[in-house]
């Protein structure tokens, strides 16, 4: 089992990896236009993925709403800038939709990423922080590459020291 130093480490370093792009950027926009994104690049779903694009649902979070985030260059740093709708969301229960990317080895997962597209690559962060959600279950959700359905408390985190810009504490696996 890793140390929490090294999981720690490993978890920087795979969010670093989809913010390096970000880099001396003042402002950006979200490359999703909608709950499910077209074009190419990060955060977009390929249409040579094996894997199904996430079907839209009434019921859950829509990925356009949170991946409208801005960012700023604050002292060498890129911070996001969340719009009122996103800000609204910070400690209310809410339902998210999306691809499981598990921090650690096993089948059973309380600590992960929700991401908004499935990995296509286990080295490749398959999007930027807009489109990630960090996940933490009450009990654990048995890993699968299908889209999945996590209900918890949504955090909206304004300066996060691993750079993501969400998270759903005490999560529950949904239908």
């Amino acid at each position: 089992m890793k140390s929490a130093s090294i999981q720690r480490r490993t978890f920087v370093f795979v969010l670093s990896l989809g913010l390096l792009p970000l880099s001396g950027l003042a402002q950006l926009s979200s490359p999703m236009g909608g709950a499910v994104p077209s074009g190419t690049g990060a955060g977009v779903h390929s249409p040579n993925s094996p894997f199904a694009p996430l079907q839209e649902r009434a019921d859950v979070l829509p990925w356009s709403v949170l991946t409208a985030v801005k960012t700023k260059v604050v002292k060498n740093r890129i911070l996001p800038v969340f719009p009122p709708t996103v800000q609204e969301l910070n400690q209310k229960k809410q339902r998210i939709q999306g691809f499981m990317m598990p921090l650690e080895p096993g089948e059973k997962q309380k600590h992960f990423l929700l991401s908004s597209v499935p990995l296509s690559c286990s080295f490749c962060v398959p999007g930027g922080p807009e489109s990630m959600v960090e996940v933490k279950t009450k009990t654990p959700v048995k890993y699968t590459l299908e889209a999945v359905v996590v209900e918890g408390r949504f955090a909206v985190l304004q300066d996060d020291p691993y750079g993501l810009y969400y998270r759903i504490d005490d999560a529950v696996s949904v239908k």
